[in-house]
């Protein structure tokens, strides 16, 4: 009997030691299970239970700082403010590249319509200067076979006995289409030229601080003669009513 009791002992001496060793051990992450319920144990580290409504709460409170974070990285896009340098160059280099770089693009097709016209008058009225110089100098030559003035006539038109009459309307002619030649070759230069300005002015322009306050209203007023504020005394018939214009910019 005593043999087996101590047999009895022995074996249950067996069986709880195991467990007496695991509470004086810190259970690692890979041996004690992971569950919703469960507190995890880490080494070195204080014990917090957390109950189901705190844990949404601080898992909303997490999401809020995660967005927080992403929100600050994001990059906060500047308004764009053109370089007036940079704008007048490039409308130099090439006309209507200002506006593209200030982003008026509804001022391209003004500037090319422009150039468009002034290209227009200007071969135009080049062609007409050739021809009208050309009858000028077949008229003035007395060359019977150099006849090309008649094509600036109407057909069947004779001007025998009045070359010189005609001679005159030539000159005037090449004279005319000459000064217009001229003035649609400054009107192009213009055209560049205020495309130029247009840019730069435009660019300078942009950082321009406009209030929005912009009113004009009629108000009463109290009408004083000029110095009366430098004077010690003022007679009441000095002083007078009125109304004055003010502007709010």
């Amino acid at each position: 009997m005593p043999h087996i009791t101590r047999m009895a002992v022995a074996l249950v001496t067996a069986v709880l030691m195991p467990w007496c060793a695991a509470l004086g051990q810190v259970v690692s992450d890979d041996e004690f299970p992971i569950t919703p319920d469960s507190i995890l144990l880490r080494r070195d580290s204080v014990v917090v239970a957390v109950a189901p409504a705190d844990s949404a709460r601080m898992d909303s409170l997490s999401l809020l700082s995660d967005s927080l974070v992403a929100a600050a990285k994001v990059k906060v896009r500047k308004p764009f403010v053109p370089d007036p340098i940079r704008s007048l160059w490039l409308s130099l280099v090439f006309p209507g590249a200002g506006q593209i770089y200030n982003r008026k693009y509804w001022k391209l097709p003004i500037i090319y319509g422009g150039f468009l016209g002034c290209t227009y008058a200007l071969s135009w009225n080049n062609q007409m200067l050739s021809d009208y110089s050309q009858a000028y100098l077949d008229i003035m030559d007395n060359d019977p076979n150099s006849k090309s003035y008649e094509k600036m006539l109407p057909i069947g038109y004779d001007i025998t006995g009045r070359e010189e009459k005609f001679k005159e309307i030539f000159k005037n002619k090449k004279n005319y289409y000459r000064k217009y030649r001229d003035m649609s070759i400054l009107a192009f230069i213009a055209v560049y030229a205020i495309a130029a300005i247009d840019a730069y002015v435009d660019a300078e322009l942009s950082t321009f601080d406009i209030s929005e306050d912009l009113s004009m209203q009629v108000v009463p007023a109290v009408l004083a003669p000029c110095g009366a504020g430098q004077q010690s005394s003022m007679r009441m018939g000095d002083i007078g009513a009125g109304m004055a214009l003010r502007l709010t910019f």
